[in-house]
């Protein structure tokens, strides 16, 4: 009897685990398609976010030794889409920029700096499919230098920046996911500033400020917001860009590979790990090689900044 009454709790009380997780999976579905039926309204939608990420290290007589450091990461993010019947016009704009001062009485020198603007036209062709136009700006707000001391100048505004226009189709099997693939691309490289130029950076003629190349590009972008108790607050977004110039060794492929964890602690706190690869045929950059002598060529350029602090969505 005693056995009976307790195989009767323990069906009943995974019962109703079973009714708990199965209310709670349909309370998710009808949201997903509220939210599906709200993007599928006509008309403008728009939102963004906006964090700032700070860190110190402060040290006095410490045996151990080190320097005294302040850091402060910012970035922004805006998106305004519109919808009218089977026409879609999404557009981004993503900012950011970063300072640090490392040792007491040190010049503060940039960790972060980014303008980034994709617009993108589409027509739906199929379910899954629309036909894509795409225009995409990408430059920097303030002079970059090779090392703390600033004295070699190798990056301004404008300089370089880069052009891209794409006409192919856009893939978006869900509200997620999109691949937009595009063999007909003209992407310009521009260096406005004259010593630049003249020393032909960034892969521009030497005394020109202008690069034209045309090939094939390709864009992924990913966006997942855990549901899962154990990750809730969680959202990750990768962004994969990868273009070929037809005329000039097209196996040599530009990449452009982004990725952003953003933690959400509550209301006005988060956390934030960002990584950013590029790898450009044109851009040469200065090496000391295993035998200490210096040289120049094509690097895997990497980035990787983490940080906590206020954030805001909107």
């Amino acid at each position: 009897m005693i056995k009976k009454t307790f195989l009767f709790a323990l069906l009943g009380v995974f019962g109703l685990q079973v009714q708990a997780q199965l209310e709670e999976q349909i309370e998710e579905t009808e949201k997903e398609l509220k939210a599906l039926k709200a993007d599928s309204v006509d008309g403008w939608k728009n939102g963004g976010a906006f964090a700032v990420n700070f860190s110190q290290v402060s040290l006095k007589n410490w045996a151990a030794g080190g320097a005294n450091s302040i850091a402060i990461n910012s970035f922004f993010n805006y998106f305004f889409h519109y919808t009218k019947g089977n026409m879609t016009w999404d557009n981004n704009f993503d900012l950011g920029y970063g300072m640090i001062q490392q040792g007491e009485g040190a010049r503060w020198i940039k960790s972060d700096d980014k303008i980034d603007f994709t617009s993108k036209l589409g027509k739906r062709a199929s379910k899954k499919w629309n036909y894509a136009g795409l225009l995409n700006f990408r430059s920097q707000f303030t002079d970059g230098y090779a090392t703390p001391a600033q004295i070699k100048r190798i990056s301004d505004f404008l300089s370089p920046a880069y052009v891209l226009a794409a006409v192919g189709m856009d893939y978006k099997p869900n509200a997620n996911f999109t691949m937009f693939i595009a063999p007909l691309t003209s992407k310009s490289t521009i260096v406005m500033d004259e010593d630049l130029s003249n020393a032909g950076a960034f892969g521009v003629d030497p005394g020109l400020h202008y690069r034209g190349e045309f090939g094939g590009y390709m864009r992924m972008m990913y966006t997942k917001s855990f549901k899962v108790k154990a990750l809730k607050g969680v959202t990750y977004t990768t962004k994969f860009d990868i273009f070929s110039n037809y005329a000039n060794n097209p196996g040599n492929v530009d990449i452009n590979w982004e990725n952003l964890l953003a933690m959400k602690i509550n209301q006005y706190l988060s956390a934030n790990l960002a990584t950013h690869m590029i790898y450009d045929d044109d851009i040469m950059i200065n090496v000391i090689r295993e035998d200490g002598s210096e040289g120049t060529g094509p690097r895997l350029q990497f980035k990787q900044w983490f940080g906590a602090g206020f954030a805001y969505k909107f």
